[in-house]
């Protein structure tokens, strides 16, 4: 016969168990958000042997403006650099709300991997378009060692900024 403490604990126990996928399902999304972006850049950095990248707040803070600044207005654009201002690489991406992890966001950018080839940028595209591997070879340039994202949410889509110094994507250079 269970005393009526053993059945509290069970009931108690059970509500827990029962929480727990929502509670865990609604910060799954974000959960350890920089840890998960950085790891996702340098899983592909390390698989080629380049260099980790650190994350890095400033570049963050800054990415948070753009991510907000888009996600406000509903613009789609790569940041103005600022006279005087240090130079930063800059990647972005727009999905649907809570429909991607931070590791498939990543994804799309390494994806272009596919139309890269050697040689000195922005001639690295087996299409003859830039564009086609621009987020991967800024993901993968070589002397990039710190990166910095932000997620913001606007009304039709989330979108992702992350800054990268050194910047990559520099015209004469080889990525990688």
């Amino acid at each position: 016969m269970t005393s009526i403490l053993g059945k509290g604990k069970l009931v108690a126990s059970a509500l827990l168990l029962a929480c727990l996928p929502i509670v865990t399902g609604s910060l799954g999304h974000r959960t350890d958000f920089e840890a998960r972006i950085l790891a996702a850049h340098n899983r592909e950095r390390a698989a080629l042997g380049i260099p980790p990248l650190r994350w890095n707040e400033d570049l963050a803070n800054g990415a948070k403006d753009w991510s907000d600044h888009l996600a406000l207005t509903g613009g789609f654009a790569h940041s103005p650099n600022e006279p005087g201002q240090d130079l930063e690489g800059e990647n972005i991406w727009g999905g649907t709300p809570k429909a991607f992890s931070p590791e498939a966001m990543v994804t799309y950018w390494i994806a272009e991997k596919r139309y890269f080839r050697d040689g000195v940028f922005p001639r690295n595209s087996r299409t003859g378009n830039v564009a086609d591997v621009s987020h991967y070879t800024q993901v993968m340039w070589r002397s990039t060692r710190q990166v910095g994202c932000s997620l913001s949410n606007g009304r039709r889509e989330e979108i992702l900024v992350c800054r990268y110094s050194d910047p990559g994507n520099i015209i004469g250079r080889v990525a990688f």
